[in-house]
């Protein structure tokens, strides 16, 4: 009987243990900084959680800092992100790196790739699935019409490589945000389709921007 009632209550314990939450932090720049402010693009993940009834599934943060670029992310990596033991990061840098080029702070493709992968290493050896995100845009005409469309395209292709060579997710913004401008910008309008400013999203951007992630999140 004892042996009956012992069972019973480690039955009973096991029911009331609440399931781990799916620990998802956003890694990146300023874009990903505004993207938990209201109507940003990981507000609009958790909504799209919560009307699925999923909020003690998940549970979001957000760990972008303006300004930061690759390398930037590879120093807070430690503090911002294995401390906190997530399972799932997103990783969306790359815009600074080509933007502040122009200024001569920028990382040329070759330290970017290197630091990118370093932060791909150390994730993975923490068994954290690692998602990759395409810089979306400097500018929204025509691609090849932005000054800095060829290195966007060329970074973007570094994040292609490498999410193949190391099995991790892919979110191609680069090509849905140029497809979508040929689609519905036809003044070639430098911002205003998915932009703010050539780079920071508007209420479309965050609203694609979190559908086209929680595409691959939701898997």
């Amino acid at each position: 009987m004892q042996k009956i009632i012992l069972l019973l209550v480690m039955i009973a314990s096991m029911a009331m243990v609440k399931p781990r939450k799916t620990k998802i932090i956003f890694f990146g720049d300023s874009i990903t900084q505004m993207g938990v402010n209201k109507g940003g693009y990981i507000d609009r993940i958790q909504t799209m959680v919560n009307d699925l009834g999923q909020q003690n599934k998940y549970e979001l943060t957000g760990a972008g800092i303006g300004g930061n670029k690759v390398y930037d992310l590879y120093l807070r990596l430690e503090e911002d992100v294995l401390n906190k033991k997530p399972s799932v990061v997103v990783i969306w840098v790359g815009v600074n790196d080509v933007w502040h080029k122009t200024s001569g702070v920028g990382t040329d493709i070759v330290k970017y790739e290197k630091f990118y992968v370093a932060l791909i290493k150390k994730m993975q050896a923490k068994k954290i699935k690692v998602i990759l995100v395409t810089p979306a845009a400097i500018g929204e005409k025509r691609n090849g019409d932005n000054p800095q469309d060829k290195d966007l395209d060329a970074y973007s292709d570094v994040i292609r490589k490498l999410s193949g060579q190391y099995n991790c997710s892919l979110v191609d913004l680069r090509k849905i945000f140029m497809q979508y401008g040929v689609d519905n910008n036809p003044d070639n309008k430098e911002s205003g389709i998915l932009t703010t400013d050539r780079v920071h999203l508007n209420e479309k951007g965050n609203q694609m921007v979190a559908e086209e992630m929680w595409k691959v999140l939701a898997n």
